[in-house]
């Protein structure tokens, strides 16, 4: 219904407080808003009446899955119950922020976080990927920080299935136009194949940022009088229940539907919006910032009154529309993307407006901040919200939901891999290798990461094959970051405990294998839906085992996401945690890089190798194989090779280090030869002996703690001293091979096979390409 504003336009009537109040009787659409009617229930009672349409709206997107983590709470607490002292060393913002935030030293900081835009990202593969990239982008700026680097981490359906095309090819340009329109460097992530993530994707995207100590920025809103200021992009009707409708349910066998609950992204304006917030913060103008992402006013004004213990007073007419028919409702649940709003004081409007207006970016002073304690929004001076911010944004339903061991896990587990046969000649060991070589999820990602920028900014120090990102924060002094993001669904599947202690070792191991101290954790955490007993039963192993595990390694978890929902009718994704780890390295010129540059060095394997092959490439990709249970992970002993790593960094005893994991010690050799075509000669008859394992097992084995360095032999002595003093296990399993005359470079393993670079290449670089196309030349996307 609406009324006339003039002889030329409309103003859609509101759902007043006082009409609330009066028309009891009144039926809502609570349930396809994605409410409950025991949730309608709750808010009724909350505030003595039935919600007016503004403040269903505002309660159904805030107490959406995706928005109050009403499942996973209970769950989540583990993350701040398990800290120790040396876990709080150098935390700065923990959880509750849009982003953690950790010391990094010499008065710096790096605030990082890592978020899911799943559902979107199937329905509408390039626009759900690339807003994912700029809401990420958007919660760093939030904290007072310049961001400097985004990664992804993406999970796709069967190589094969003509589906998969489209959502790779939406997906990975959506993420390249974006970060390389903000003339962000991407530096790293994961490319993962599988068939049960055919009917919902994962895209998970993850961005860092660095500040000055004294920058940082919180989403407080305090101090009456203080104005509430929107500002960027103006407010659309993409996105519109995004968080409710789109974000906290499943799919339905039908396939991709819900397309307009997925925003619109303009990475242009977010580039603006970046400098011009940085102006804001270096004239200190802001009092509090906040981004708009999902569920957008209604989480920005909500969460900011909440946080801030205080009152909040909005005249909702005065927010800048991009479709002037869009009902207050409306407008509180877009989530049209590029938007911050900001609390700024009286005497310093002016100079905000006057940055805005410099940058070209549109601002609207939409109220003030009360004492009142409550969250008050009008409609052209009619009273639409009138609620405790509190109820809306921190004490939403918490959820005990049934859990239940799954009935089909102890026959997955009894299925061991070590009842498939083990080949030992040569020619079958051989074309195993190769197989796995070529395999979807350990082939070359050129495909996929040459449309990413990442080196711009001229600060990337490491990046794509290396198992970590490394970017320099200081040109001075050489300090730098480096972050590493991990996950194997296959293991979680067959134990989600380990399984998350998993993730949470091969990340610390990527980032240790570098150089870097790893200091702090951020996670993503994938799941099918929690009205399943039996995938809450995953989630809950899930987050104590790492919960546990960042508490033996003493890093703290600083933030994250819960993604929940993800599966297509009955059938969830496997259990999928990412975790992400970043590490503090005092001068990147130290930087260990992940393959060997020079002949005639020693190749050493550090840590033991065990017959671990259940859940492994070699079963997955061999056999067509998933049974038995991971492998063990021992955190004390990963704590201990990092600071190995990191010791003989400082002494430049090694000069790479690869980490080994999926596809076992033969992926990794693999993977260092390729990396800058420098041979090898292996011999494995020591590492047999030595383990009790036979040759498929030491080449395919994904036991943990084991890194390949190489060392000059200059340091050969020096470096085993090292390691006998720590009590690390090591073997000298090879050298590094220049090719003799005439002779191609080749990684040999002696008495069983010998492939060619040129081959391994080939091998390697043909799947992407064949399933997608050819590579791109250049990334896409153009830099301001």
């Amino acid at each position: 219904m609406t009324i006339p504003t003039s002889s030329t336009s409309v103003r859609p009537v509101a759902d007043t407080v006082e009409n609330a109040a009066s028309t009891p009787e009144k039926e809502q659409p609570y349930a396809a808003l994605g409410l409950k009617p025991d949730e309608y229930d709750q808010i009724k009672s909350i505030l003595g009446r039935r919600p007016t349409s503004g403040e269903l709206a505002m309660y159904s997107v805030m107490w959406s899955e995706h928005c109050s983590y009403k499942s996973s709470k209970i769950y989540l607490r583990q993350f701040g119950q398990k800290v120790s002292d040396e876990m709080k060393t150098r935390l700065m913002v923990g959880m509750g922020q849009n982003a953690g935030v950790v010391d990094i030293g010499e008065g710096w900081a790096v605030t990082f976080k890592v978020e899911s835009h799943n559902h979107p990202s199937y329905i509408e593969p390039f626009q759900g990927a690339a807003t994912g990239v700029g809401g990420i982008v958007r919660d760093i700026i939030s904290m007072g920080a310049r961001p400097v680097a985004v990664m992804d981490q993406l999970r796709f359906g069967a190589i094969d299935d003509p589906d998969t095309a489209r959502v790779v090819h939406g997906v990975v340009s959506g993420i390249s136009f974006y970060g390389n329109c903000l003339g962000l460097p991407n530096i790293g992530g994961e490319t993962v194949f599988d068939a049960v993530y055919q009917g919902n994707p994962l895209v998970n995207a993850l961005a860092v940022g660095v500040l000055r100590h004294e920058d940082l920025k919180l989403a407080n809103a305090s101090g009456a009088g203080n104005k509430v200021v929107l500002f960027g992009a103006r407010t659309g009707g993409d996105g519109i229940g995004g968080a409710s409708i789109l974000a906290s349910d499943t799919f339905s066998e039908g396939g991709p539907t819900k397309r307009p609950a997925v925003q619109v992204g303009d990475p242009f304006a977010e580039k603006v919006l970046i400098e011009c917030c940085l102006e804001l913060y270096q004239g200190e103008l802001v009092e509090a910032i906040q981004d708009l992402g999902a569920a957008g006013i209604s989480c920005a004004t909500s969460e900011l009154a909440a946080n801030g213990g205080s009152g909040m007073r909005v005249d909702l007419e005065k927010v800048l529309l991009r479709d002037p028919s869009l009902t207050p409702e409306e407008i509180l649940m877009s989530e049209s993307q590029e938007r911050m709003m900001a609390i700024v004081a009286p005497e310093k409007l002016e100079a905000f407006l006057a940055v805005t207006t410099k940058w070209d970016v549109e601002t609207s002073v939409l109220g003030e901040v009360t004492g009142d304690g409550r969250l008050q929004i009008f409609w052209h001076g009619e009273q639409i919200v009138d609620v405790d911010p509190s109820t809306v944004a921190v004490d939403g339903p918490v959820y005990e939901r049934p859990v239940a061991y799954p009935t089909w896990i102890d026959a997955l587990r009894d299925d061991s891999a070590s009842a498939l046969p083990r080949a030992s000649d040569p020619d079958t060991l051989r074309a195993q290798f190769t197989q796995l070589v070529a395999s979807p999820n350990l082939a070359d990602v050129d495909w996929v990461t040459n449309q990413y920028d990442r080196y711009v900014m001229g600060n990337t120090a490491l990046s794509f094959p290396d198992d970590s990102g490394m970017v320099r924060v200081d040109e001075h002094s050489g300090l730098g970051f480096a972050i590493a993001t991990d996950c194997n669904g296959r293991f979680c599947q067959l134990d989600p405990y380990e399984g998350a202690k998993l993730a949470l070792a091969e990340a610390y191991r990527n980032v240790a294998v570098t150089g870097a101290i790893p200091t702090a954790v951020t996670d993503c955490l994938n799941f099918g839906s929690p009205e399943n007993p039996e995938v809450m039963w995953q989630f809950s192993q899930a987050v104590e085992g790492l919960s546990d595990g960042c508490l033996e390694l003493g890093i703290p978890v600083t933030g994250g996401n819960v993604s929940f929902y993800n599966q297509t009718g009955d059938v969830p994704i496997f259990p999928t945690p990412v975790v992400g780890v970043l590490g503090i390295i005092d001068d990147v010129a130290r930087r260990i890089p992940s393959g060997w540059q020079d002949e005639g060095e020693n190749v050493y394997l550090l840590g033991v190798t065990a017959p671990e092959l259940s859940g492994s490439a070699w079963a997955g990709t061999v056999h067509g194989h998933l049974g038995g249970r991971p492998p063990a992970v021992d955190l004390g002993a990963e704590k201990r090779l990092a600071e190995l790593l990191h010791a003989a960094s400082l002494q430049s005893l090694v000069s790479s280090a690869h980490d080994l994991s999926s596809g076992g010690l033969a992926q990794a050799l693999a993977e260092g030869v390729m990396r800058f075509g420098i041979g090898a000669r292996v011999w494995l008859d020591e590492l047999m002996e030595r383990d009790g394992v036979d040759a498929a097992t030491a080449l395919f084995s994904e036991s943990t703690g084991r890194v390949i360095v190489t060392v000059p032999r200059e340091d050969d002595v020096k470096f085993r001293g090292l390691c006998e003093g720590r009590g690390y296990p090591v073997l000298r399993i090879g050298v590094t091979d220049a090719p003799g005359d005439g002779d191609e470079p080749a990684l040999e393993v002696q008495n069983l096979f010998t492939v060619p670079l040129a081959e391994l290449r080939a091998l390697s670089g043909a799947t992407l390409p064949a399933a997608f196309g050819p590579i791109v030349a250049e990334p896409t996307g153009t830099r301001l």
